[in-house]
């Protein structure tokens, strides 16, 4: 039967995880409003307070965003468009709030031609060598 078993390509995230201490005190109250119903899980009650509170100062984001030339999404940058900057003789200043990617094909010794600088408000998704020729670079 192994035999006939498909890999599937590896799913990226959608998701980043991150770890944060709350008090005991805070905590309980958490539970408490998840057994009461109010939220499903302590996760869905961290997601939604954060979501109320970028929805609070959305404007603030949104001009600081504007002020900075942030890129908002997802970038992805690939051996074409670096080698395309390349040609060009341009040096590229990436600032990206939510997800970088860097193709998994482009090798370091481009990315070091390519990229001056590079600011991730979010996540960077790269290979471990890309990611440590570009740290000098990050900001």
């Amino acid at each position: 039967m192994s035999d006939k078993v498909v890999p599937l390509r590896d799913r990226v995230p959608e998701t980043e995880k991150i770890t944060i201490n709350l008090g005991y005190v805070d905590l309980g109250r958490i539970d408490l409003l998840v057994q009461e119903g109010f939220f499903s899980n302590r996760t869905d009650f961290i997601r939604t307070a954060i979501r109320n509170q970028l929805r609070q100062q959305s404007e603030e984001v949104s001009r600081s965003i504007e002020r900075h030339r942030l890129e908002v999404g997802l970038l992805e940058l690939g051996t074409a468009e670096l080698e395309a900057a390349k040609a060009a003789g341009e040096t590229l200043h990436v600032k990206v709030v939510g997800l970088l990617r860097i193709a998994p094909d482009v090798t370091p010794d481009l990315a070091l031609q390519t990229i001056g600088s590079l600011t991730v408000l979010g996540a960077l998704q790269a290979r471990p060598e890309i990611k440590a020729a570009l740290a000098t670079r990050m900001k």
